[in-house]
């Protein structure tokens, strides 16, 4: 009986919409309150009832009456399925013409010359959907998922129907459609003319493909410097990563806590740190160049700026997310078949080799993809080190930013670079194959972890102990750099640069933000305070869907959730303004497409994390709560989500570390009026204002801290009311 409530809720408020609501998108914005004067008289606020009547926009009439035709099923006294079947009719037909208008009109009349042909001439024209347009297609979304549960789908519950047809109407507008975008420019001209030949054009020049540097006559290709950085990153932190993974869980080095303090640092920092670090000791006016220049007449030199200090900061960059990716496949081996395999008189360094590293594939294979995707997608530390060895991420910064302006240009290496990574991801998954690898069961497990080799023990601490040393000397000069005058020429301490970055005034009016970072540094804090609850929250509704539901097209949704993940973020950021720059989602340029990229960027991580913690939580509490008569609504706020604090804390830390330090996917959507404190900092690089970079770096860094502890403390720990082990003595 209360189910005919919500579609009538739903029709009425898009018929209001549709009545008090500007149509399009106002250059002045909502808040500004201009439009309600001119909500039928003004062609750039009316409504979409006053754009129907008053100017002639005689296509937004079926969707304004698929509208009023919910609206009267919503009144009707009709059955439940027949209920269904008749919302369902009319929201699909009237999507389906929303669509197909919003597409089809633009800027200039008809989009396309066949629609011309078919329809004659269109001197009217459209600009981006509005509040009010936006409104109506999410009501008539809301009626399509009302009439798929009414008609039994999704177990005839119409929040998991609204759910599902929200995940998967936001990742096809904000994820594929972007992409799908990106893809077609590169086959287009300047007037949008369709040529598949432009892309072979496009991708044939020597620039990219050349490999003179082989030969020793000149430099290699950015597509081949790309591929052989990215090759050198995944296996160089893929055997870092499981170096430290090896001495952290199966050696008895004491200071194992150190060891993790340094996986959390490179995550929280922002991308070109460490770039800016290895230039404090490398460059030109480095610690080593002008110890080498006082001690033995060398000159400086610049041999830091190349492939070579490219692949040093990546090393240093991503190598604590291999860490991340393999600890918990080393300490995930079971016990059981190692010492199986020295009953069976195999030695430690046999059972290790043939037994142990055999299990640990599919976390290898995992780490080298995720370091070879981070590094192709890199863009801070190439456009610091990078120097004359272009790679192709840089390359499309310059086609959009620079002189050049070809966009079809950057969209054709985007392309290639998407290629590169579906093919790592391709390789990763042939490698893997359809082999099991489970050791963990429902039986215990008391096997106690058998001591690594001998020489799988010197040879990880040889790699790894040294690695982390480097690491911490150049976080150390990184933090010193920011509180000296002058690195290289001037080391007198002082803290002008975050004085200059972060100065503070009163004046007779109140505090005065005068330091040149505030501005920056605000603007990101907000938008990513603004994406973080929003990315957590989509993620984990995705995977509650994905583990908790069953309904048709859920593998589908699955790989769609994943697939912002499998693109360089570099490809994304081109693909957002190549798809929101035109109507009908016109924003680029506000400060909306940057908290969208933020969400679709940073969400699949909350979906992973959300689904892997889901899945340890027993289906039986889901079934009480049902028994109870709690609807799903209930079951996943008071059941599933005190269960899943682990998970929220990941996602929302993550989400919110993301959007701070985040630079490939925003570096073409920041403007003058938000800019991000990244995209500030990378500037002050290229300027050679690399004290100021440096301080507002710590900045950051202890801003992020912060935040970590502050979610920690909001979300609160996981209560599953088991006992604590009983201390006697000093012992367990």
């Amino acid at each position: 009986m209360r189910m005919p409530r919500v579609p009538l809720a739903w029709s009425a408020a898009g018929l209001l919409a549709a009545v008090a609501l500007p149509w399009y998108a106002l250059q002045e914005g909502l808040d500004s309150g201009v439009w309600l004067t001119g909500l039928w008289a003004s062609e750039d606020y009316a409504s979409g009832l006053g754009q129907l009547i008053a100017h002639g926009r005689w296509w937004l009439a079926p969707v304004l009456l698929a509208l009023a035709a919910s609206l009267v099923v919503s009144l009707l006294p009709l059955e439940r399925e027949r209920r269904g079947s008749l919302l369902l009719l009319a929201s699909g037909i009237g999507l389906v013409l929303f669509v197909a208008q919003a597409l089809g009109i633009g800027l200039r009349g008809w989009t396309a010359d066949w629609l011309n042909v078919l329809l004659g001439e269109l001197e009217a024209r459209q600009v981006g959907i509005g509040a009010g347009g936006a409104l109506v297609f999410i009501a008539l979304l809301s009626l399509l998922s009302i009439g798929l549960a009414l008609r039994g789908s999704f177990g005839g519950d119409a929040f998991v129907a609204g759910a599902v047809t929200t995940v998967g109407a936001s990742i096809v507008l904000f994820t594929a459609w972007p992409i799908l975008r990106i893809l077609l420019q590169a086959f287009q001209d300047g007037d949008g003319a369709f040529m598949p030949a432009l892309v072979i054009d496009r991708l044939a020049a020597e620039k990219i493909w050349s490999l003179r540097c082989l030969t020793g006559g000149g430099r290699c290709g950015v597509a081949w410097n790309t591929l052989f950085l990215a090759l050198g990153c995944g296996a160089g932190t893929t055997a870092l990563g499981l170096a430290f993974a090896l001495i952290v869980t199966r050696t008895s080095f004491a200071y194992k806590k150190t060891l993790r303090v340094l996986t959390v640092l490179p995550i929280i920092t922002p991308p070109f740190v460490i770039g800016l670090a290895l230039i404090l000791v490398f460059g030109r006016s480095g610690l080593v160049n002008q110890f080498l220049e006082w001690s033995m007449g060398v000159p400086s030199t610049r041999w830091i700026y190349g492939f070579q200090g490219v692949f040093l900061a990546q090393l240093l960059a991503f190598t604590p997310v291999a860490f991340l990716v393999l600890i918990g496949v080393v300490e995930g081996v079971s016990p059981t078949l190692e010492e199986a395999s020295q009953t069976l008189r195999a030695d430690r360094w046999a059972t290790f080799s043939t037994v142990s590293l055999p299990l640990m594939r599919p976390g290898l294979a995992n780490a080298f993809l995720v370091g070879f995707i981070e590094s192709i997608a890199d863009f801070g530390n190439p456009i610091v080190l990078g120097g004359d060895y272009g790679v192709l991420s840089t390359e499309i910064y310059f086609a959009v930013v620079g002189a050049q302006l070809d966009y079809g240009r950057a969209a054709a290496l985007a392309l290639l670079l998407l290629v590169f990574a579906l093919g790592a991801f391709f390789l990763q998954r042939h490698v893997v194959g359809t082999r099991s690898y489970a050791t963990i069961s429902g039986k215990g497990d008391s096997g106690l972890p058998t001591p690594l080799p001998d020489r799988a023990r010197r040879a990880a601490q040889w790699i790894a102990l040294p690695w982390a040393g480097i690491t911490l000397l150049l976080y150390g000069f990184a933090f010193v750099g920011g509180l000296v005058k002058v690195w290289g020429r001037d080391y007198t301490p002082t803290l002008d640069h975050y004085a200059k970055a972060f100065a503070i005034e009163r004046s007779a009016d109140g505090l005065i933000w005068s330091g040149a970072a505030w501005n920056s540094f605000w603007t990101t804090v907000k938008l990513a305070a603004i994406a973080a609850p929003l990315t957590a929250a989509l993620g984990l509704l995705a995977a509650w869907l994905l583990v908790r539901q069953r309904f048709a097209g859920r593998a589908t949704l699955e790989f769609a959730t994943m697939l912002s993940f499998a693109v360089p973020g570099t490809v994304i950021g081109v693909a957002y303004v190549f798809a929101f720059n035109v109507p009908p989602i016109e924003i680029t340029g506000t400060a909306m497409i940057i908290v969208l990229c933020f969400i679709f960027r940073n969400m699949p991580v909350g979906v992973r994390a959300g689904m892997a913690a889901m899945s340890q939580i027993d289906r039986s509490l889901d079934e009480a709560s049902l028994t109870l008569r709690g609807r799903a609504p209930q079951t996943l706020i008071y059941v599933v989500l005190p269960l899943l604090r682990p998970a929220i804390v990941g996602a929302l830390v993550y989400g919110f570390v993301r959007a701070v330090t985040t630079v490939s996917a925003v570096v073409f959507l920041v403007t003058a009026e938000y800019e991000l404190a990244t995209t500030y900092i990378i500037l002050r690089v290229i300027n050679g204002d690399y004290g100021l970079a440096i301080a507002y770096s710590c900045a950051l860094i202890v801003l992020m801290l912060a935040v970590i502890l502050l979610i920690q403390f909001l979300v609160g720990e996981r209560r599953l009311g088991r006992r604590a082990p009983q201390i006697q003595g000093g012992r367990a």
